[in-house]
């Protein structure tokens, strides 16, 4: 029996109740399909730093090293964050650090709108034509988050902030043929976001990605401005197939699209490293925040953690069938009717507004 070795770490806010409920559904799947995941949680975010003074403990750290792969709840804590340096704050410290410490360059973000959930998208129906189902591939270890020169300088009459935005030729490459093999299992249509009108960034990502596009002859590429496309989700979303992006465009063109799914609590995400061998280190979250707000409150959905566990079984271990039944496990609790407040509707017939717990219950259930 494989034994595949996860550091889960639920963070802060809603992270500890929607993990509570991932690792509930993982262990069913873990019984039903013959394989052992080796469990360990650890403190991270404002909860590392109440346990051991920092966001990213050494012990969370060596856990995470010895391990195959992350199932990662969410941190920050805006009532608490002011109260520390910037570079101290959960998502500088732990998040972007955990990123760049394993080279996690790809970021997968499948947004689909099941037929159930219809109501609770923004857009008319129309709109939504036949179904809503995008793949959101965001370069994550480079641009304006991790270019260097990044500070804060007095100057006279006040300060100045510099952020850079840097891009290499391997860069582009490596998230470009990410985007294009997702393309080829899917409907075969990469659509590459660049401001490349106005950005030297813009103009080499767009020579690169036409480039490697030129390996891929069965699959359709197609280049647009970040502003239109962030028009083009409101007003055709049906027309994306694979969106491929850098990291900031991919990171705000990504929570759009997480609306059209009804929720940011539907919206699960994969970052992955460099593949070895057979076994890709991949890091799985939640698209959502840490909802202090609704935090303990048995509130919060916990269907985007729970598909998050889904994508690793299927990315970092290859256990495709166990994460087909979590996926469809998802959709029958749906279809039932199940629904936790950001998903519910009033007038919406055989709908049960439910919790956390309940939710997590009936995906499992349906296991």
């Amino acid at each position: 029996m494989k034994t595949f070795k996860i550091a889960a770490l639920a963070g802060d806010g809603i992270g500890p109740e929607v993990m509570r409920e991932a690792i509930k559904v993982l262990r069913l799947t873990e019984t039903k399909f013959g394989f052992r995941l080796d469990l360990a949680e650890a403190p991270v975010g404002w909860a590392g730093i109440d346990a051991a003074g920092k966001a990213l403990p050494d012990a969370t750290l060596a856990l995470c090293k010895s391990s195959d792969a992350i199932l990662f709840g969410s941190v920050g804590l805006p009532d608490r964050d002011p109260t520390i340096p910037k570079a101290e704050r959960p998502e500088r410290a732990a998040l972007l650090r955990i990123r760049k410490e394993f080279g996690l360059f790809a970021n997968l973000r499948p947004v689909q709108l099941p037929k159930a959930l219809a109501h609770a998208c923004p857009l008319s129906k129309e709109r939504q034509g036949g179904g809503i189902d995008i793949l959101v591939v965001r370069e994550l270890t480079g641009g304006l988050y991790f270019g260097q020169p990044k500070k804060t300088e007095d100057i006279a009459g006040g300060q100045r902030a510099i952020d850079t935005m840097v891009y290499t030729t391997p860069e582009i490459e490596r998230i470009a043929h990410v985007a294009f093999k997702a393309a080829r299992l899917r409907r075969k249509k990469v659509t590459s976001i660049d401001k490349a009108n106005v950005l030297e960034n813009g103009v080499l990502w767009r020579e690169v990605v036409t480039r490697t596009g030129q390996q891929y002859p069965d699959v359709t590429l197609e280049h647009m401005f970040v502003d239109n496309g962030a028009m083009q989700l409101v007003l055709r979303p049906t027309q994306f197939d694979v969106m491929l992006c850098e990291n900031m465009f991919g990171d705000i063109l990504s929570d759009e699209a997480a609306a059209l799914a009804g929720s940011l609590g539907m919206l699960p995400s994969a970052s992955l490293g460099v593949t070895s061998g057979e076994k890709t280190f991949g890091f799985y979250e939640p698209a959502g925040g840490t909802a202090p707000d609704i935090a303990g409150k048995n509130l919060a959905n916990p269907l985007a953690q729970i598909l998050s566990a889904a994508l690793m079984l299927r990315h970092s271990f290859g256990l495709n069938e166990a994460a087909a039944a979590i996926e469809a496990a998802v959709k029958n609790a749906i279809t039932a009717g199940h629904r936790t407040g950001d998903i519910f509707s009033p007038g919406e017939p055989n709908a049960r507004k439910i919790g956390t717990r309940e939710m997590g219950d009936a995906v499992a259930a349906a296991i």
